[in-house]
């Protein structure tokens, strides 16, 4: 997709001195200008012109196993989109929607003990993401709280503390790393596929528990989505190791938040494998745009599907 900017260089500059940020606790980020005309730019654009087919507020999908990059591209899209297109954005994560850790602990005792770690669908109050879809498209718009989640403390943000959208987005990124996630067969979950599954759920329960969560209410959700970009890894290895270096981040910027070791990483993703393999696979069905990510955490390149 061929793009020409005519605010050029004031994005420029707003996109370097937002990368200056991002690497302050990270390794260098390389090729920033290259991203910026290659990747950013034509993404941007899609998105606008998803919008303007009908001047309708447009929900964008972003999804991608942990520590792929999705809060960066959002941060980066939201000012593009704004300085270019005069588009505003609503920007919020399906980790915002998790359930506290009181309505987890209830789950846990009353359907499977693994259901007290946040992650799997089943996890996330989806009634209330569907009520901020609806409170965010109304057309008599009025302001409203978005929730936030405080991961180091594994519980929902108090309600004085959550993000307040005052007026109506022309556009809503729902980024999050199971977001247009499809079950699977049941004869897909007979075979465990880690140590957590094969020790803590060798009855099935907690997977078919799962699966029915994504072919039931989640799938519904994930409908209400117009575009969904996916953003694919190399392999399911390269997802451990950039979510490490993720933890590794937050633990030079969070003062006194406790932090994940290597270990307590490994055992977290085993959460998450399973339905991010299932969505590697699918990524051809799921997105209409998929940016495939290199060894290095860059983007490669991106293919179209719709």
């Amino acid at each position: 997709m061929n793009f020409k900017s005519s605010n050029y260089s004031n994005i420029k500059k707003a996109y370097l001195k937002f990368l200056k940020k991002r690497e302050v606790a990270g390794k260098p980020i390389v090729d920033k200008i290259g991203k910026l005309k290659r990747f950013y730019l034509p993404l941007s654009k899609w998105i606008y012109i998803a919008y303007k087919k009908d001047d309708k507020t447009k929900i964008i999908g972003l999804s991608g196993g942990q520590g792929s990059g999705k809060s960066t591209i959002t941060g980066i899209l939201k000012f593009i989109l704004k300085k270019e297109y005069g588009l505003d954005l609503c920007v919020f994560s399906i980790d915002d929607f998790y359930k506290t850790k009181t309505e987890r602990k209830k789950m846990s005792e009353k359907i499977h003990p693994l259901f007290l770690t946040r992650g799997v669908p089943g996890t996330h109050d989806v009634e209330l993401i569907n009520k901020t879809f609806q409170n965010l498209k109304k057309k008599v718009f009025k302001p409203i709280l978005i929730p936030k989640f405080d991961k180091s403390a594994d519980d929902r943000y108090k309600k004085s503390q959550w993000t307040k959208v005052r007026k109506p987005p022309h556009v809503i990124i729902f980024e999050g790393w199971c977001v247009g996630a499809r079950h699977q067969k049941i004869s897909n979950l007979k075979k465990s596929l880690n140590s957590l599954e094969n020790k803590f759920d060798p009855d099935l329960k907690w997977r078919k528990r799962v699966n029915n969560h994504l072919r039931g209410h989640y799938k519904k959700l994930f409908n209400r989505i117009d575009k969904l970009v996916y953003l694919k890894a190399p392999s399911f290895n390269h997802i451990f190791q950039w979510r490490l270096l993720q933890e590794q981040k937050l633990k030079l910027t969070s003062k006194n938040k406790e932090t994940m070791s290597k270990s307590k990483v490994r055992e977290f993703i085993m959460y998450y494998e399973r339905i991010t393999k299932q969505m590697m696979k699918d990524f051809s069905k799921i997105s209409d745009l998929t940016i495939f990510l290199d060894k290095k955490h860059r983007s490669k390149k991106m293919k179209f599907f719709n």
